[in-house]
Order: structure tokens, then C-alpha cells, then sequence
């Protein structure tokens, strides 16, 4: 299509997708927004590194050729428009595409960037690896064992916007309507007349189709689990029923190449003790079986006949090679992904979950600041990779800050468009440069021996290392000083006690003499 304030490149070509695969041409057209505030100098950063990680992978027969697309504080001083119609056409276009962080307008209007882009491509999943590069600065004691994939929802739940605020007529028109149909749940409502108000939608198709792509990545990328995180135990039909309709999906999409994590327990039973009978098997799955209603307790066996009936598929072992699909609550995931990371692996949730868990998560790797993220549409191919950190305008046109989160999407986009050798590069060239300490000031300043460098200079340091060794990182951080007293003060009454026993062996020899 003709564009009146974007540029497409000569000599490039489209992405296009056939059949759910993308055809990636080695001259593709990739849009870029080059972000607000600090965005300037990342994405400066950051564009170098790609096309270094290309040339160097390639040699020379593929090249990215870049089309700047306008949104944010910039379009709007050009413009005098926050996001021009050209630039979602042009993502539409052109399929694949990357920005940095954006100012959210300040008023009325669009509420978010973002959230606005996300919803004219129809991107339903926010898709968020979390891994440790080695030498990164980490408030945890083992933040190499976090490595997991966050495939959150991006189209429903509170995101969806749905508010009524309190003193508004839209509030007094939804409080007297929501009264009138439904008064048993407006009595719930502790202060209903001063309250601001809000709908949570959660779909079946907006469900499904989150859980299918999850499930179809973790497979793709030989991951060992899918884990349902939600809030079932208390919005048992809106989290409850992404959990329920999460497992249904499974079963039937993915039967032969998935197992559910009480099916283990009921296969296992059965190889341990081959005798077993379904109700002493559903016993052992369920310990208060025996406290349950006649109907609780057939629901049980049922389940247990269910997954019997897999043994010729999955028994015998076979369900170990498996993919495990199993969930979690939503308050307990935020704590064991911090306390025992190597449980989880892919996660499948809802926004506001993924919301939390993404940004917890990258505190314990290294922080926002190199944590990447993508938005995509795994139907129409769609996907947009983005900063996940903020434009920080206090720090923009310094040069001082981390390009990692972008440059790290890049990765991500690469590896989607089939890339893999330059997404590699760039792994590569981030390990190198971390583990030798030439860092920015965010990492400097927690690294002992760190040398603090630009963010430009954050970028030559990526694709210097790119095609040599990286140091060997010998530890992971530093003890605090509490423990180390402690650990010498143990240490010091372990040494001293069997001087002790001595003591006492010679005093009683000793006393007996006498």
C-alpha cells in the first residue's frame, strides 16, 4: 500500500505467512519504532548489534532492510498524533516488526500505546522468556536456575479496560442495572454506591487459543512442562475455567504428546502396584477421598478409569518422556518460582498474572532492564518486539542506559523469523560482554570489578564478542556479609568442640587416679 510519511525501503521484501508458516525472504522489510526518551540511544544501540549479528551469521546474502515507523512522543511533535493510522497498517503490512519503550499519552484518549497496538493486530499473546546470562548481578542466591517462558494473555481479563469510575454517570447507570439483574452479587459488595467498578472477561477462545500456542511451543522447543497459573481457588469461573478449559484443550489437541500431572500420579500407582483397584488408586491421589460426598468420591474413580485407560499410550514410563501439563495458584506460583525456579518451566496465565510474574521474575536475572518481550499473533503471524522497561526521560540522550531489553527482543525476533544463527550471535556477544564486566552503570555499580560503559559502547562490546570465547565466570555474586559471619561463627564451634570432648577425657582420667 502508499504511504505519505513512511519510507519503504528499496530492494526489501515482505514477511508473509502461508498455512500458519512464515516465509521469510533473505531482504525482509522489518518496521521499527525508535521509542521515547531513552529509546534514542537504545535503539541506536541496538540496530547496530542486529545487522553485526547478521552480517557475521550470513555473510552478507541476508540483510534486514529497516522502515521507521512513527508513534509515541515523536509522532506526536511530527504528526500530532500519538499512533498514525501508517504505522499500524505498516505492522500489518510487513508482519514483523519492533519498538522501543513509548510514552503513554496523559489524559484522555488512548490509554495506552501499547495496550492499543496489541488490540488493533489482535497480538493475544505477550510472550516473555526469562533466563540468566552468567555474571549478571542477582539479588538470589541461584539465578541460574530460572529459565522459563511466560506466555500471558493479551487480549482479555482487566486489561480489556472495562471500568466504570465512582461519581460517574456511566458508574450510577452499571451500579442500578447490575442491582436491578442480579441483587444477590450486588449485596456482596461491601461499599456498592462508592464504588468504582470493573468486568473481568475471560473467553473460551481467547483461552484456547493461548493455551494452544503455549503448548505448541513447549514442544517445538523440547520444554519439559506447561504450568496453568491462575486464581481458580477464588474467580472459580473466570481463572477457574481458563485453568478447566486449559486442560480440555490439552487432552484433545495434544493427547498423545501430553500427560497431566495427576495422570502421573494414577500411572505411576498402577506401575508400582499393578493389583491396585481404581478406588484405592483414586485413595492415593486424593487423601481425603474418604471424607468426600458419593458423588465427589465417582468423580474421583472416574478420573482414575480416565487416565487408565491411556496405559497402552503413556504407561509403563512412556508418560515421563512426555510434556507435563499441571497448574499452580497464582499467589503460590509467585513464591516457588522465587524459592523453587526449577519447577516451572513454560507458563500459560491470564494478563494480570503475567503482568506480576514477568516482572518478578526479571528482578531475579538482572532486572527490567534486559528483559525482552514480543507480542504475536501465532494465527495471522503478526508480532511486535518490544522493550519492557520504560523511556526513563530523565536518562535520554546520555547514552548511560542498558540496551539489553531491546536488543534482546531483536534475538526473540530473529529466532521467530527462522534466524536462529544470528539470534545465537547475539546470545553469544551478551554472555561475552557480561562476563567480561564492560557493562552499563546499572550493572556496573552491583559488579565488583565492573568497568562502566556507555550504551553505546554496551553495543560494540555485544558484537565484539559475538565470534570469541567468553570469560569464565567463576561465581554467580556475593555473599552477604550476615552469612558469612554466621557460616565463620558455625565454622569456629565446629572446630572448638572436640578440643571440648578432650578436655573432658583428660579431667575425667583425672578424677578417676584420684
Amino acid at each position: 500500500m502508499a504511504y505519505t510519511n513512511v519510507t519503504v525501503p528499496a530492494g526489501g521484501a515482505k514477511i508473509s505467512i502461508e498455512n500458519g508458516k512464515l516465509n521469510v525472504p533473505n531482504n525482509p522489510i522489518i518496521p521499527f519504532v525508535e521509542g521515547d526518551g531513552t529509546g534514542r540511544d537504545i535503539w541506536r544501540a541496538s540496530v547496530r548489534v542486529f545487522d553485526a549479528a547478521v552480517e557475521k551469521a550470513y555473510g552478507g546474502t541476508r540483510k534486514i532492510h529497516w522502515m521507521e515507523v512513527y508513534a509515541g512522543e515523536k509522532s506526536f511533535k511530527m504528526f500530532q498524533s500519538w499512533l498514525p493510522d501508517e504505522t499500524v497498517d505498516a505492522f500489518k503490512e510487513f508482519l514483523v516488526g519492533i519498538k522501543g519503550p513509548l510514552t503513554t499519552p496523559i489524559g484522555g484518549g488512548i490509554r495506552s500505546l501499547n495496550v492499543t497496538l496489541r488490540k488493533l493486530l489482535d497480538l493475544y499473546v505477550c510472550l516473555r522468556p526469562v533466563r540468566y546470562y552468567k555474571g549478571v548481578p542477582s539479588p538470589v542466591k541461584h539465578p541460574e536456575y530460572v529459565d522459563m517462558v511466560i506466555f500471558r494473555e493479551n487480549t482479555e481479563d482487566i486489561y480489556t479496560g472495562i471500568e466504570f469510575a465512582f461519581g460517574t454517570e456511566d458508574n450510577r447507570k452499571f451500579n442500578e442495572l447490575f442491582k436491578e439483574a442480579f441483587p444477590k452479587e450486588y449485596a456482596k459488595m461491601r461499599f456498592p454506591e462508592t464504588a468504582g467498578l470493573g468486568l473481568k472477561p475471560v473467553s473460551v477462545e481467547g483461552t484456547e487459543r493461548l493455551v494452544r500456542a503455549a503448548i505448541q511451543w513447549a514442544l517445538d522447543n523440547n520444554r519439559k512442562s506447561v504450568n496453568f497459573v491462575h486464581k481458580g481457588n477464588i474467580m472459580k469461573f473466570t481463572e477457574g475455567a481458563f485453568k478447566d478449559w486449559g486442560y480440555a484443550l490439552a487432552k484433545r489437541e495434544f493427547r498423545n504428546d501430553i500427560v497431566t500431572e495427576r495422570e502421573t500420579w494414577i500411572l505411576a500407582n498402577k506401575e508400582y502396584r499393578p493389583d491396585l483397584s481404581v478406588e484405592e488408586n483414586a485413595k492415593m491421589i486424593d487423601p481425603g477421598f474418604d471424607m468426600m460426598s458419593p458423588a465427589q468420591q465417582n468423580d474421583i474413580k472416574e478420573e482414575v478409569e480416565e487416565a487408565l485407560k491411556l496405559w497402552f499410550t503413556h504407561g509403563n514410563g512412556k508418560w515421563k518422556s512426555m510434556l507435563l501439563i499441571k497448574d499452580s495458584i497464582a499467589d503460590v506460583s509467585l513464591q516457588f518460582t522465587l524459592i523453587r525456579p526449577r519447577d516451572y518451566d513454560v507458563i500459560a496465565t491470564l494478563n494480570l498474572n503475567g503482568d506480576y510474574l514477568s516482572d518478578a521474575l526479571a528482578a531475579q536475572v538482572g532486572g527490567i532492564g534486559i528483559a525482552p518481550g514480543a507480542n504475536i499473533n501465532y494465527v495471522t503471524g503478526h508480532a511486535i518486539f518490544e522493550a519492557t522497561h520504560g523511556t526513563a526521560p530523565k536518562y535520554a540522550d546520555l547514552d548511560k542506559v542498558n540496551p539489553g531489553s531491546v536488543i534482546l527482543s531483536g534475538e526473540m525476533m530473529l529466532r521467530y523469523m527462522g534466524w536462529g544463527e544470528a539470534a545465537d550471535l547475539i546470545v553469544k556477544g551478551m554472555e561475552g560482554a557480561v562476563a567480561a564486566k564492560t557493562v552499563t552503570y546499572d550493572f556496573a555499580r552491583l559488579m565488583e570489578g565492573a568497568k562502566e560503559i556507555k550504551c553505546s559502547e554496551f553495543g560494540d562490546a555485544i558484537i565484539n564478542w559475538m565470534d570469541k570465547t567468553p570469560p569464565v565466570v567463576k561465581a554467580v555474586g556475593k555473599v552477604a556479609p550476615a552469612v558469612k559471619k554466621a557460616v565463620a561463627k558455625k565454622t569456629v564451634a565446629k572446630k572448638a568442640a572436640p578440643k571440648k570432648k578432650v578436655v573432658k577425657k583428660v579431667a575425667a582420667k583425672k578424677k578417676a587416679k584420684k
